[in-house]
C-alpha cells in the first residue's frame, strides 16, 4: 500500500504518537526518532501549546557574544545561529569600538502600524477625509478593546488614511498608529484594527478585506553609532578599504543585500535567542532597506575629521518583551535576564547596535584578508566531524584543511584516514 501525507486527526494525536506516524511514515531509524524526540529545555506539553502538529523541536547553537559597551554600559549577548564565526566576529568588533567609547544608540519608541483595506468607494479621497475626521472615535474604539496596553501608557495614538491605486481601482487604506509599549504588538493592533473594520465601512460606503499589522515598522526605528579607531583597525588604508566596501553596497543591489545579510546575521541571532519573531525582523529590515524605490544598505560608514571610521545604522526592530514565546520560552527567558534589558525599545537598540557590530566585522575582513579565511578556519571543525573525524582528530583534520586552504568533504576524510593509520 502506498503511503500518503493524509493522515486523518494528526492533530488530534498526542506529539509522541505523532512522532510515531512519521517515524513509521519515513522509515525513521530509532535513534533518528529519539533525537527529534529530544525537546531539550521545553516540555513535550509546552511545545504542543506553541504550535501545531509538533513531533519535536530544532535546536540552535546558542553563544554570547562579549566585550558590547552600549550607552556606556556593558551587555553580554546571547546569539542563538548556526553559521560559524558570527559571534565571534561580533565580540571582536565589539571589542574594538570600546577605544572610542562603544556604540550609542537611540529609537523612535516602539510604534506600530495596523493596516486596514477598504474597497469598492466611489470618492475615495473624500471618504479619506471623513475617516481622518472621525479619527478620534476610531482610537476610542480601538483602545476600549485593550484597556491593560492604554494603562501602560499605549495604544491607539493617531489614525492615518492613504489612497492607492489596484488593478480593480482605487481603495483606501487606513493606517491604525499603535503605541505597544514591551509588546511586539501583533495581537493587540490586529485586534484594533478588525474591530474598527465595520465602523469603517458605515464611514465610507466601501467593503473592508485585510485587517493586519504591518511589519514594515518605520515608526519602530532602532539607531547605533560607533567610531572605530583608524589604528586599532589596522590603519588609513583599511578605514579608506571598508569605506569603498560601503559605497560598493549603495550603488549595487545585488551586493546590498549580502551587506544586509551580514547585519541580520547579528539581529536575527538575538531576536531567536530571545523568542522574538525573526520573519517579522527580516521582512522588516529588507522592506525598510527598499522603502526609497531602491535596495540600499541599512548602515553607513564615513570617515571623521580625525580619519577614524564611524559607522551608523538605522533599521526597523519590531521585538518585545511581553507574550509569544519571549514570555514562554524558558531559554528566551534566560537570554533577556542575560540581557538585563528593561523594555522593548533598550532590546531593539541593543540589536542594533549587534547589527552594526557584525557589519563593520564583515566589511573589514572582506575589505582586508577576505571573509573566508576567518570564516572557513571556524567552518573547518564542522566539516571535519561530518567526516566522521572525533576527539583530538577533529582539531588535527580541521587544522590540515585551513593550512591547505582545502576546507571541503571529500579531502576531511582522506586527512581523517591518513591521521588514523598514523595512530
Amino acid at each position: 500500500m502506498d503511503k500518503t501525507s493524509k493522515i486523518s486527526g494528526f492533530y488530534k494525536l498526542p506529539p509522541q504518537e505523532r512522532l510515531n506516524a512519521v517515524k513509521q511514515y519515513a522509515g525513521l531509524s530509532d535513534d533518528e526518532a529519539a533525537t527529534l524526540g529530544n525537546t531539550g529545555a521545553l516540555k513535550p506539553e509546552q511545545i504542543d501549546r506553541m504550535v501545531e502538529n509538533v513531533i519535536g523541536v530544532m535546536p540552535v547553537p546558542m553563544g554570547v557574544a562579549v566585550n558590547f559597551l552600549i550607552n556606556g554600559r556593558d551587555y553580554l549577548i546571547p546569539m542563538a545561529i548556526e553559521e560559524p564565526s558570527v559571534i565571534a566576529a561580533a565580540s571582536n568588533a565589539a571589542k574594538m569600538a570600546r577605544e572610542k567609547g562603544g556604540f550609542t544608540t537611540s529609537s523612535t519608541g516602539p510604534v506600530m502600524r495596523g493596516l486596514i483595506q477598504v474597497t469598492g468607494i466611489k470618492d475615495p479621497y473624500s471618504a479619506r477625509f471623513s475617516v481622518l475626521s472621525a479619527k478620534n472615535n476610531i482610537m476610542e474604539m480601538a483602545n476600549a478593546v485593550d484597556p491593560v496596553l492604554v494603562k501602560f501608557g499605549g495604544g491607539c495614538k493617531d489614525v492615518e488614511a492613504y489612497v492607492k491605486d489596484t488593478p480593480h481601482g482605487p481603495i483606501l487604506v487606513v493606517h491604525l498608529i499603535v503605541d505597544c509599549r514591551d509588546a511586539m504588538g501583533a495581537n493587540a493592533v490586529n485586534t484594533m484594527a478588525e474591530t474598527v473594520g465595520p465602523y469603517l465601512e458605515k464611514l465610507t460606503g466601501g467593503k473592508v478585506y485585510l485587517r493586519i499589522i504591518s511589519n514594515l515598522a518605520d515608526k519602530r526605528l532602532m539607531r547605533a553609532r560607533a567610531v572605530f579607531s583608524k589604528e586599532s583597525i589596522g590603519g588609513d588604508d583599511v578605514v579608506d578599504a571598508i569605506i569603498k566596501a560601503y559605497e560598493f553596497a549603495l550603488v549595487d543591489p545585488y551586493r546590498a543585500a549580502t551587506h544586509n545579510k551580514g547585519i541580520m546575521n547579528g539581529i536575527s541571532a538575538v531576536t531567536l535567542a530571545t523568542g522574538n519573531d525573526t520573519r517579522a525582523i527580516e521582512a522588516g529590515a529588507h522592506a525598510y532597506a527598499s522603502i526609497t524605490g531602491t535596495y540600499l544598505p541599512l548602515t553607513i560608514y564615513e570617515k571623521s575629521a580625525g580619519g577614524d571610521l564611524v559607522g551608523t545604522i538605522e533599521v526597523p526592530l519590531a521585538v518585545g518583551l511581553v507574550g509569544g514565546a519571549t514570555a514562554s520560552h524558558p531559554t528566551a527567558k534566560a537570554n533577556v535576564k542575560i540581557l538585563g534589558v528593561k523594555t522593548a525599545s533598550e532590546l531593539g537598540e541593543v540589536m542594533a547596535a549587534v547589527g552594526l557590530a557584525q557589519n563593520f566585522a564583515a566589511l573589514r575582513a572582506l575589505a582586508t584578508e577576505g571573509i573566508q579565511r576567518g570564516h572557513m578556519q571556524l567552518h573547518s571543525r564542522n566539516v571535519a566531524i561530518h567526516a566522521g573525524a572525533t576527539g583530538d582528530l577533529i582539531d588535527k583534520v580541521a587544522e590540515a584543511m585551513v593550512r591547505e586552504k582545502k576546507v571541503r568533504a571529500d579531502r576531511a576524510k582522506e586527512l581523517l584516514e591518513q591521521f588514523t593509520k598514523a595512530h
